[in-house]
């Protein structure tokens, strides 16, 4: 299965890939950027992708809700992973020998309490967690250590000289699975969650009828995201997540909202994830 990925094979979403997918099942299609992964979808109907969607510490991630909705995607299943980062360098060297410390800024920032204890490395930013660690493998640089996960170390060689390096140990990241098409959606089975997406008239009370609507049906809301809409001030698009126990109630919970919403869009039915389905994979 070809999967795109946001990064360099290695990356986070890498990882998260091989995780929900299966590790051996996948063949990583690279994309330099989120927009150019949609791209990639839109090109070729055979691939796969996945998608971060939402962190623990830095929240949603606002644009990739965005390019969702604009997309004819369909969100598949969702994958949520703690986010690990590991020291690695070429192998034969200690941490002391080093001198600087490459990765991009978000991970450099989250393990900067640690890196900081250890004054003679220099922080570099780099465009990719996995990037940092493929190019110092490739450029056999000496000296230069990587922040990266440990699927990166692992896959270009080198060593790992500290694991779990990030300074908040609960750091997760929600990731989405997206394809053309969803054969779970056509008739319901193993689905247990879904993302909608909706706006609403500019009037009184129009959310909280609809909010007391899906809580009539049982429905939980697990998300629920505001995006201005661009050109229509003070008016809002909300993006949603629904988990049920009930198919049948939920598409009836569906029916009931629609016809007080404008611009609906199901962006998914699928499986809410436990990690014990994952376990053997």
């Amino acid at each position: 299965m070809k999967v795109a990925i946001q990064g360099v094979a290695g990356c986070f979403h890498d990882a998260a890939a091989r995780a929900f997918f299966g590790y051996d099942n996948i063949k990583p299609v690279e994309c330099e950027t989120f927009s150019s992964m949609f791209d990639a979808l839109a090109a070729d109907s055979s691939l796969h992708a996945i998608m971060a969607i939402d962190n623990t510490i830095a929240g949603s991630i606002l644009p990739n809700h965005e390019l969702l909705r604009r997309s004819s995607l369909s969100v598949t299943g969702e994958y949520k992973m703690r986010i690990s980062h590991v020291l690695c360098a070429l192998p034969g060297q200690d941490i002391d020998s080093l001198h600087e410390v490459r990765s991009h800024p978000m991970a450099l920032m989250q393990c900067e309490e640690y890196l900081r204890s250890h004054r003679n490395l220099r922080m570099i930013e780099y465009f990719d967690t996995a990037g940092s660690a493929r190019d110092i493998a490739l450029e056999q640089r000496m000296g230069t250590a990587a922040v990266c996960g440990e699927l990166a170390a692992r896959l270009y060689g080198l060593e790992i000289l500290q694991k779990g390096i990030e300074t908040n140990k609960h750091n997760f990241t929600r990731f989405l699975t997206l394809a053309r098409t969803n054969p779970q959606k056509a008739d319901g089975k193993n689905v247990d969650k879904s993302s909608v997406v909706f706006s609403l008239p500019h009037s009184k009370g129009a959310l909280s009828s609809v909010l007391a609507i899906l809580s009539f049906y049982d429905m939980n809301l697990s998300k629920i995201q505001s995006l201005p809409i661009i050109g229509r001030e003070w008016e809002y698009r909300f993006y949603v997540d629904l988990t049920f126990g009930d198919y049948d109630r939920y598409r009836h919970a569906i029916d009931a909202i629609h016809p007080l919403l404008t611009d609906f869009r199901i962006l998914g039915e699928y499986k809410e994830f436990k990690e014990s389905d994952y376990d053997k994979k």
